[in-house]
């Protein structure tokens, strides 16, 4: 996979903010971000609610991933590019989501929301809303290979490089999330 295969550059977003078969998606950490301004014709895609399903503490299921895309106007053929704020920290957990379901072109804003701004680039006022019409979205059955579960790390443990991308206050224990973020008592703290 090259860099071109997941990263498009603020140049090359701007140059297809009105196609039709590119759809911009704001998937921020500060999910009122978007309600202040975003990207034109950027629709939202809220993690906490619309990736998650909070009865089962579990990522969003095929049929409910098939509901949010219709329901945002994104078509199986479209080309999706996610940005947000911290490192596009959370539109790279859709741009996960995305790949977990199927979809064949999906892409990162490289430098995310915040290259956008210190680019000086236009962001519209929260108010102003694409109407895209729904479709009839349709992914695929999960690709479990891009997913680790708990019996696939405990066999990894000594045979496989298993790498942890959170801060080292969290992998030592100290915290159970970022610091600026509620501390849920519900998980545990630590690593592997």
């Amino acid at each position: 996979m090259s860099r071109s295969d997941v990263l498009v550059d603020a140049d090359w977003v701007e140059a297809h903010l009105n196609d039709a078969n590119v759809v911009i998606v704001e998937v921020d950490e500060d999910t009122s971000a978007y309600d202040k301004n975003h990207i034109k014709n950027a629709v939202r895609i809220d993690w906490k609610q619309d990736l998650q399903d909070p009865v089962r503490r579990d990522f969003v299921d095929q049929e409910g991933f098939e509901k949010l895309l219709s329901a945002k106007g994104i078509s199986n053929d479209d080309t999706v590019v996610l940005y947000g704020g911290n490192n596009n920290w959370f539109a790279s957990y859709a741009y996960w989501y995305f790949k977990l379901y199927g979809h064949q072109d999906v892409k990162l804003l490289d430098g995310g929301r915040k290259k956008w701004e210190l680019d000086s680039r236009d962001l519209v006022d929260g108010k102003d809303v694409p109407n895209r019409p729904a479709t009839e979205y349709k992914a695929k059955a999960q690709d479990t290979s891009i997913r680790a579960f708990r019996d696939d790390v405990v066999a990894a443990i000594g045979s496989l490089n298993l790498v942890d991308v959170r801060s080292p206050d969290e992998f030592s224990g100290k915290l159970l999330a970022p610091a600026h973020l509620p501390q849920e008592q519900s998980q545990r703290p630590g690593h592997v």
